[in-house]
């Protein structure tokens, strides 16, 4: 490294340094810029307001709330009209003038000190000062602020708030990181934030302000002069008056479900709309009740201590103020419950006001009510799964004894039945069970531990089996391997299974017709795996997503493996890519492939395609697809299975499609035991 002597100072207190003085005492505007601007008569023209503007800059981190006292005089730039030095302007560069007499000396933080952060919010522009405490004095260390855009200008006050932050949190990203930084406010931004129903900025605000280590706290008293200025600045929008909050309320209820709208307004000004969606059925009575005591909640979270709520329900309202009588036994434990939350509060209000003046909160309350919630970005929506008042609980009598418990007696305490038959058939039994971690498993002759399963068990798994995810609808036996093979036992598997398939609606809807054949059949067999492969179309189908309306399927005959693909037209093309990218690259060249004489197979560019490769293409007789017989039958699969899982939905066949082909690949078949 070289280093030119002229330009270098050592063993120096202080000096200037990127246009800064930098001293024992801090950072501070340098004297000779400061006197510029001090010296500077009123500009007459355009120009002299542009290096005025440029001064200011220079010097900003000295001045708090620049943005907002300098917009009188930066609006002049944008003004395509004559230039006119207006009484605002005068009065703005007055404040700076006299700020810049005696501007305040920046210091710098000490490691893990924790820094305060104080912001301040207009119309127009926002604020913020980050400060230390020392010796018990508030030292500023940073002042930032910036004009709003249009845009921002008609965000609510809370998320001017919450915007303050977050500019501040992004251009002091240095001290964010390295210190913890308490948030010094009197509004209630920091339970806004820690919402998890949050939506939109709000939300994405949240998480990245989640990264630092921010505490709030109420503001205090004001200890620097600078500060104090700071604050008085923006006054009117700066503090948060302990007066009656405003909250209107209303209740939704119909055949698509049941939901309530919340507006809760603070003295001065912040707003939260909650849309919320009720997981249970209410009358329209019980939806006024609970959006009432969600709101009374929700105004207790935000720290209010007098609220006045206004509800289009004059029951409600004529109730719970003692000017009716609840004689509903369901209505009346909700008068209860808000006789209860009442003493949460130092003044309760209920008013009733027509429907006309609460028109926002009915309509977040019919959004909430509605199928689809919306998703407005300053709108809180979330879901209440149960209802506000407690609910009554029956208890369910279980069963004490099931076919384990004598086994399990016998494993821990050899403990027999009275009767000595079936104290014989329990010893007789117990040798093929275990018992780890008080669950009883079965040991197989071929298979792991099965665990072993009581009745109500029993019922779920054979319903997830047949009917889940990967549930194909199998017949009974296949059921019942299929059950084995996911590790699990009980005594009664085979006729359990049997019962289970005989009930399925599905099954029986579109079972297979059982066919017995005149003749005796003849097998086609392959001399290895994947070496032959039947190939066959499938479809019109009804027009799925991506207009797909037909399905090519080809299996093999050995391993009965089956690939399919979706396809919006049968063209030689597409089949040609389908064999090179579902059976060439996965399992290799095949010896031969069989398909009938459509004309996508007899096409001349797919046949030259095979025998470049080496496979021998081979053609059904006509009119004649038993010589096709596999291909047929993997059909017959698809189509039974996918009649099976959709129902009434025939348009979703492509999507169900994978979970068809995961079913059927993952179930035992008897053909290739």
């Amino acid at each position: 490294m070289r280093l030119n002597p002229d330009k270098c100072v050592f063993g120096v207190s202080g000096g200037k340094f990127l246009g800064f003085m930098l001293s024992s005492r801090g950072i501070e505007a340098n004297p000779n810029k400061c006197q510029a601007i001090i010296d500077m008569r009123s500009p007459s023209k355009l120009k002299e307001v542009q290096k005025l503007a440029g001064r200011l800059t220079g010097l900003s981190r000295f001045l708090p709330c620049m943005a907002e006292t300098s917009k009188p005089i930066l609006g002049l730039l944008k003004k395509a009209n004559r230039f006119q030095w207006t009484e605002e302007c005068e009065i703005s560069f007055q404040i700076f003038k006299k700020c810049l007499g005696t501007p305040p000396v920046l210091t710098k933080p000490t490691s893990g000190q924790e820094l305060m952060l104080y912001l301040a919010v207009s119309g127009k522009a926002i604020s913020a000062a980050l400060i230390r405490e020392h010796d018990g004095q508030q030292q500023p260390i940073y002042f930032i602020s910036r004009v709003l855009q249009d845009a921002e200008r008609r965000y609510q006050l809370l998320e001017k708030v919450a915007l303050a932050l977050m500019y501040a949190a992004r251009r002091l990203c240095q001290y964010f990181q390295s210190h913890t930084v308490v948030v010094r406010t009197n509004c209630p931004i920091a339970k806004v934030l820690r919402k998890p129903e949050l939506a939109g900025r709000m939300m994405a605000w949240s998480v990245e302000l989640s990264e630092f280590d921010i505490r709030f706290e109420p503001r205090g008293a004001i200890k620097a002069q600078s500060l104090a200025e700071f604050i008085n600045e923006l006054s009117p929008l700066g503090q948060f008056e302990d007066t009656a909050w405003t909250m209107h309320v209303d209740g939704s209820s119909n055949q698509q479900g049941s939901g309530a709208g919340i507006i809760l307004e603070s003295p001065s000004g912040i707003t939260l709309e909650q849309s919320l969606r009720f997981g249970f059925k209410t009358s329209n009575n019980q939806a006024e009740y609970e959006a009432l005591l969600v709101g009374m909640r929700l105004a207790a979270e935000m720290g209010a201590t007098k609220v006045v709520c206004w509800t289009d329900s004059k029951v409600v309202a004529e109730k719970v103020n003692d000017n009716f009588q609840v004689k509903d036994a369901h209505l009346l434990k909700y008068y209860h419950m808000f006789k209860a939350m009442k003493g949460l509060f130092h003044e309760v209000q209920v008013r009733h006001t027509p429907r006309c003046n609460n028109e926002r909160a009915d309509q977040l309350a019919r959004l909430a009510s509605s199928r689809k919630p919306g998703q407005l970005r300053s709108t809180i929506h979330l879901e209440l799964p149960t209802s506000s008042i407690p609910q009554e609980c029956i208890p369910i009598e279980r069963p004490t004894s099931s076919w384990m418990t004598n086994i399990i007696n016998y494993i821990i305490s050899s403990s027999e039945p009275s009767d000595p038959l079936e104290a014989k058939k329990v010893r007789t039994q117990a040798a093929r069970y275990s018992l780890i971690a008080g669950e009883l498993y079965r040991r197989g002759f071929s298979t792991p531990l099965l665990k072993c399963l009581d009745q109500p068990q029993a019922d779920y798994v054979l319903r997830e089996i047949h009917e889940g995810i990967c549930g194909s609808h199998s017949g009974a036996r296949t059921l019942a391997a299929k059950v084995l093979r996911a590790g699990y036992y009980w005594p009664t598997l085979k006729t359990d299974c049997a019962e289970y398939v005989k009930k399925c609606k599905q099954c029986q809807q579109h079972g297979n017709l059982i066919h017995a054949s005149a003749e005796q059949l003849h097998s086609v067999s392959a001399p290895w795996l994947f070496a032959l492969w039947g190939i066959d179309i499938l479809g019109p189908f009804p027009l799925a997503k991506g207009q797909c309306k037909f399905l090519v399927v080809a299996v093999d005959y050995f391993t009965k493996w089956i690939e399919v693909e979706p396809l919006a037209t049968i063209t030689a093309a597409n089949v040609q890519k389908f064999v090179w990218k579902n059976i060439i690259t996965w399992f290799g060249i095949p010896y031969a492939i069989i398909s009938d004489n459509g004309l996508q197979f007899m096409d001349k560019k797919f046949n030259n395609f095979l025998e470049n490769l080496g496979i021998r293409h081979r053609f059904t007789s006509v009119e004649h697809p038993q010589s096709n017989g596999q291909a047929e039958a993997a059909n017959k699969v698809l189509l039974t299975k996918l009649k099976k899982r959709l129902g009434t939905a025939k348009g979703a066949w492509a999507e169900e499609l994978p979970k068809v082909l995961w079913a059927y690949r993952c179930t035992p078949q008897s053909s290739t035991k």
